[in-house]
């Protein structure tokens, strides 16, 4: 497998490219990465060093990878956070390129707009974009609940109204959509669910809350979630092993009492999750 990886980069911790290189890596993706911004930590932290990297060099290191003859290998495009409406349109010039070598890759879009905390936090102009020209052109999205809200007009209070948003959501575009973070009436307080689509098919996969507050994780999840989809060709399958191995890493950050995801201390996670978690239909 090769993957463009398209998303923030930043020198400690994990989000971004940092959270989704190395375990596309670790489960045997060749992942070609280019990186929108280079900070010193993620903005979380409220102080951080860096620069946002202009839209024009990004499509020049996509021009430079074309030009190697490589782009007809590229089984797939990912795309994370979006921190500007030209980064945006840089990914979308991406994906054509990628398209024309290769009409038969993949395109995975991270919808990162906002969430309940925070609100939306990207910049004036990135969440429409995402909304109007994202969404149509991704086979696969992957929406947290604020931003399946966003996305859809519609409440998600209800699993059977999330399964609705995430069916209007497929007749814009994308064949896949995996909802992370889900919580809803029907979720236990003391769990948390993600839920994938395809096909007119639903399948839940619910696993306890862990006592943590971490970024990076809906990264991580996006990232292994495009890779098992690409290993399997099934949006069940890819829920189950992304999601078993996802919890695993969790599990451990929190044992650790860290607040960056533990990718690296947890790496035997990806490969070989501790528990296996299965997904059922809904």
């Amino acid at each position: 497998m090769n993957i463009l990886s398209i998303q923030s980069w930043v020198s400690y911790g994990h989000v971004g490219n940092a959270a989704a290189i190395f375990p596309m890596q670790r489960l045997g993706a060749e992942v070609w990465a280019v990186n929108t911004v280079q900070f010193s930590n993620h903005t979380g932290y409220g102080a951080w060093r860096g620069m946002v990297l202009p839209p024009a060099h990004i499509r020049e290191l996509v021009a430079g990878i074309e030009e190697r003859g490589a782009l007809p290998g590229c089984d797939a495009l990912l795309s994370g956070y979006l921190g500007d409406p030209e980064v945006a349109e840089a990914v979308l010039d991406a994906r054509a390129r990628v398209l024309l070598a290769h009409p038969g890759a993949l395109y995975c879009a991270d919808p990162v707009i906002g969430d309940d905390n925070t609100g939306i936090y990207v910049r004036p102009g990135v969440a429409e974009l995402i909304r109007d020209r994202i969404v149509p052109a991704a086979d696969i999205l992957t929406p947290n609940l604020f931003e399946l809200r966003y996305l859809t007009g519609s409440p998600c209070g209800s699993l059977d109204e999330v399964k609705a948003a995430v069916t209007s959501l497929q007749a814009r575009g994308p064949r896949r959509v995996l909802v992370t973070s889900l919580r809803t009436h029907d979720t236990p307080a003391d769990h948390l669910d993600m839920l994938a689509a395809e096909d007119g098919r639903f399948h839940l996969l619910r696993t306890p809350l862990l006592p943590l507050a971490v970024n990076g994780a809906g990264d991580a999840v996006a990232a292994l979630f495009l890779v098992h989809c690409l290993k399997t060709g099934s949006a069940a399958a890819a829920l189950g092993a992304a999601g078993s191995s996802v919890f695993g890493i969790l599990r451990r950050t929190a044992e650790l009492g860290q607040r960056e995801i533990a990718l690296i201390a947890a790496q035997e996670e990806l490969v070989a999750p501790s528990r296996v978690l299965v997904p059922i239909p809904v």
